[in-house]
């Protein structure tokens, strides 16, 4: 039988271990409230952006390839199921000799059976000004033929982390021989 004098100390030490067992397991969860400031997010800023994508398919250089099709893409008056993977030069006008502010890298297919609708998935990658290595993401669906074209932003990293806005692309040209296009894109992003 157990001395009397030894039950306080086994009632002591099972206490202890339920009471560090609860305090372990809160503290071992996988997330915590943060407060923004922690992370040192100020006031939000909205931005606006102006820049030119020059997607290139013909030529020694292309900066977009296509990467996969569906058996009956080439069938298709929509060149449904092909995929190209990009990148693209950003630059501050619509001439190809003019200065490249970053670049446009990701994917793009068709993924519409009755018109042309492109899904865009790319990082904006920005290599000039006080955006430089910082990258906004868009993620959202073209209808090239539309006269405008509005696409979510739904991230970024460095400069635009928690970002969130839209852009608007709106083709300045295209070359029905070489397949070649100029976007002009505005972009608005509220970031911190």
């Amino acid at each position: 039988m157990a001395n009397s004098k030894s039950l306080p100390s086994i009632f002591t030490i099972i206490l202890l271990n339920l009471i560090l067992s609860f305090a372990s397991a809160k503290s071992s969860t996988f997330y915590q409230n943060l407060s923004p400031k922690s992370l040192g997010l100020k006031k939000e800023k909205l931005s606006h952006l102006h820049f030119f994508f020059h997607d290139i398919v013909s030529g020694p250089n292309p900066t977009a390839v296509r990467v996969a099709e569906s058996p009956s893409t080439n069938s298709s008056s929509t060149l449904f199921g092909f995929i190209a993977m990009i990148d693209d030069p950003l630059t501050v006008g619509p001439e190809p000799e003019s200065k490249v502010v970053g670049k446009a890298q990701g994917i793009y297919g068709s993924a519409s059976q009755h018109e042309l609708g492109l899904l865009m998935v790319m990082n904006l990658m920005f290599t000039e000004g006080k955006y430089n290595g910082s990258t906004l993401s868009l993620l959202g669906r073209n209808a090239v033929f539309s006269t405008i074209r509005e696409m979510p932003i739904i991230g970024g990293s460095r400069a635009f982390r928690f970002a969130r806005g839209y852009a608007q692309a709106k083709t300045y040209t295209f070359d029905l021989k070489t397949g070649n296009a100029v976007v002009e894109y505005n972009v608005y992003v509220l970031h911190h």
